[in-house]
């Protein structure tokens, strides 16, 4: 079906200064997933390239904004509030911060990715923006440039270690998905992924999603004659010690740009935020690799997360240079307990 799509534009002035406008965007699928008459909401649209959606404790969600070009301005983490409908900048020099989560103790741990002077590393951002390194290098070699994360229950930090751009040199000699337990020791999980970029656990805590999207180049998103590897949905099972089973491909893109980011719901659907120019936007996948839904964003989307409490239904979305929203009949899952 066709939605007519509400969309809130930021004023010139102020992040919280709006003015509406109507376009139209197709949300479609499963009615428990999307509800009649769903609507898209533009929350804010002055960033550069937005990324690694994230909900705080207190239900404020939070996202990554680089510069662009990356060299006109350092990358940043924003604030959204919910109450107020206010974004604020939480963090003004993120060193590139990408894949953003909160962990039970309530701490924001992000994965700085690598461009100009990008920190490279699984680092905590503190309460008064500081950026703090956990963990910066794999059997001695710096990681090419963190990009996703996801928390289990336990504790376990997965996070996965691709590169897309950037004129720094890699000293690994593979693109991998990283596991970082509670006594601090740091793992290799998957071998078999070329490119790794978002990760997400399932509901139970038992499957790891990781996607493969691998464009063929670790220097510039933008290589013309670049030849581009796997587009793929993966599965691992996780053994108790946290270390991945076999290798389970549930979506293959073929020829089309993949999966950037995702999250899941308590029913175990999987948003993804696909960026096929083909058909881009927020796919649902059932853990099978059904499509049963579909949200089009206004530009290629990079991740998305629902929201706690009273947003539990809402799942918001960066895309483009914008942050967005959309309420729908499916409540959110979090590995981390919110509340």
């Amino acid at each position: 079906m066709r939605s007519s799509i509400v969309i809130a534009a930021l004023g010139m002035l102020s992040f919280n200064s709006v003015e509406a406008w109507t376009a139209d965007l197709t949300v479609s699928g499963d009615k428990s997933i999307i509800p009649a008459h769903a609507e898209l909401e533009t929350l804010w649209e002055k960033g550069g390239f937005t990324e690694g959606a994230a909900v705080g404790p207190d239900g404020s969600m939070y996202f990554s904004d680089f510069a662009q070009p990356f060299d006109s301005g350092p990358a940043r983490v924003m604030k959204f509030d919910p109450k107020s409908g206010k974004t604020t900048v939480h963090c003004p020099d993120s060193k590139m911060a990408n894949g953003l989560m909160f962990d039970s103790k309530g701490r924001l741990i992000a994965c700085c990715a690598s461009p100009l002077g990008g920190r490279r590393a699984l680092v905590e951002i503190g309460a008064d923006g500081s950026v703090k390194t956990i963990v910066g290098k794999f059997e001695g070699k710096r990681f090419n440039s963190p990009n996703d994360i996801v928390i289990d229950a336990q504790g376990r930090i997965y996070f996965s270690d691709p590169k897309y751009v950037g004129p720094e040199k890699l000293e690994l000699d593979s693109m991998n998905v990283y596991r970082l337990d509670l006594d601090g020791s740091l793992h290799r999980a998957t071998t078999d992924i070329d490119k790794p970029n978002g990760v997400m656990l399932s509901p139970d805590g038992k499957t790891l999603y990781v996607a493969e999207t691998d464009n063929g180049t670790a220097e510039a998103e933008r290589v013309t004659d670049a030849k581009r590897g796997r587009m793929t949905l993966n599965a691992f099972p996780i053994k108790p010690d946290g270390s991945l089973g076999k290798k389970r491909v549930i979506v293959n893109f073929g020829d089309e740009v993949g999966i950037d980011g995702m999250t899941v719901d308590a029913a175990g659907h999987i948003y993804a935020a696909v960026r096929s120019t083909k058909r881009f936007g927020i796919r649902v996948f059932t853990p099978a690799g059904k499509e049963v839904a579909y949200i089009e964003t206004p530009k290629l989307p990079t991740n998305c997360c629902f929201g706690i409490g009273g947003e539990a239904k809402t799942l918001y979305i960066t895309a483009g240079s914008g942050f967005y929203r959309i309420r729908l009949s499916a409540t959110g899952h979090h590995s981390v307990p919110k509340e």
